[in-house]
């Protein structure tokens, strides 16, 4: 590999960045509107349920426990003696369960209640059941229902103390998006070449096709490793989300991660040979698996045992894992260095793929 040639290449690249500003909207645009959106537009958070209450009872007991439903932050309560009326309204979405309290409550000792509620959202469901429990826990205390003989659960949640979605949301959605970017920034790069008709003049220089791959990838990969710092950035002071781990370490494991996602990019420019074609497929080939298969939202312990395995070959996997748990847990090396090197050996794969498929010549 010749030194001056590759310098050369690089210049050359960095020249045509700065003539289109494309490349920089990708890299500072593309990371801010999608970090806005995942902030704020995507949650996994139950907030603000329907919830519809038929109380038969009018004890002091029954009316504490309806207070209790009306007073919680989780609920939004319609209290209504027509339990029919609330059903229908549940049947058209309008409130997500009902609670009915029986007309014999809080009598010799006995406390009815029955739940209904809409499981066609079936994690909504368990946390709608979930919160309902905790409520009627807590109100159970306050009047003395549950004796001092009663077991007691203490809950301390760990890494995550306000159970916010957000906080492996934002951390998972820096991998989409450094996915998205090496991807798609690289996929236009020499389809660009062969379209504006500059490949030909490059095969025709004395450059080998390793120097004209890898002076391609380091100014995108500059690029790119910028876009990690401003997800960082937004993630920690903007959406306040904790860093308990090394930052030297989280832009060691983007730089590991980037290697993959930008030679994916150049298998896809050299395979299709036109941008139109290459940004598609550059979407769907990694904002798809990064999406589904990455464990960033769904987890891979309830996928199909064939889709787990398959999940092994998605570089994303790796990251999402690496980022989160840098963000929430701190240093764990063992994690890291297993990522580490899963990601090495997709990439050194895709590197090869890359420069046999776009080795000199004209065909």
């Amino acid at each position: 590999m010749n030194k001056k040639r590759l310098i050369a290449l690089i210049k050359k690249e960095n020249l045509q960045i700065t003539r289109d500003p494309s490349a920089l909207l990708i890299v500072v645009i593309l990371p801010i509107l999608l970090l806005f959106l995942m902030g704020y537009a995507v949650s996994l958070d139950a907030k603000n349920i329907s919830l519809g209450i038929v109380s038969k009872s009018s004890s002091a007991h029954a009316r504490e426990l309806v207070k209790s439903f009306s007073g919680s932050k989780y609920f939004i309560v319609t209290e209504n003696k027509n339990k029919a009326l609330l059903m229908d309204m549940m049947q058209n979405n309008k409130i997500k369960a009902v609670l009915e309290i029986d007309d014999e409550f809080g009598k010799g000792g006995s406390y009815k209640i029955q739940l209904l509620i809409d499981a066609t959202e079936p994690n909504l469901a368990g946390f709608i059941q979930k919160y309902v429990n905790s409520v009627i826990s807590i109100w159970a205390r306050q009047n003395s229902i549950i004796t001092a003989n009663d077991t007691k659960i203490e809950s301390r949640y760990w890494f995550n103390q306000p159970v916010s979605s957000r906080y492996f949301l934002i951390p998972g959605s820096i991998v989409i998006i450094m996915t998205m970017i090496g991807t798609i920034l690289t996929s236009l790069v020499i389809a660009r070449e062969w379209e504006r008709g500059t490949m030909e003049a490059i095969m025709a220089t004395p450059t080998s096709m390793m120097e004209i791959v890898i002076g391609k990838i380091i100014p995108y990969f500059v690029l790119a490793m910028g876009s990690l710092l401003l997800c960082f950035l937004i993630a920690y002071f903007w959406y306040e989300i904790p860093f308990r781990g090394s930052l030297l370490v989280l832009f060691l494991m983007g730089a590991i991660y980037l290697f993959p996602a930008l030679v994916s990019g150049l298998l896809i420019s050299a395979v299709t040979k036109n941008q139109f074609v290459a940004a598609q497929i550059s979407l769907v080939g990694s904002f798809l698996p990064a999406f589904l298969l990455s464990g960033f939202l769904f987890e891979i312990e309830n996928m199909p045992q064939w889709l787990q395995v398959l999940t092994h070959i998605v570089p994303a996997r790796y990251f999402v894992n690496s980022v989160q748990t840098l963000f929430l847990a701190g240093n764990v090396y063992d994690i890291f260095l297993v990522n580490a090197l899963g990601i090495m050996i997709i990439g050194t794969v895709i590197f090869l793929l890359v420069l046999v498929k776009s080795r000199k010549g004209l065909e």
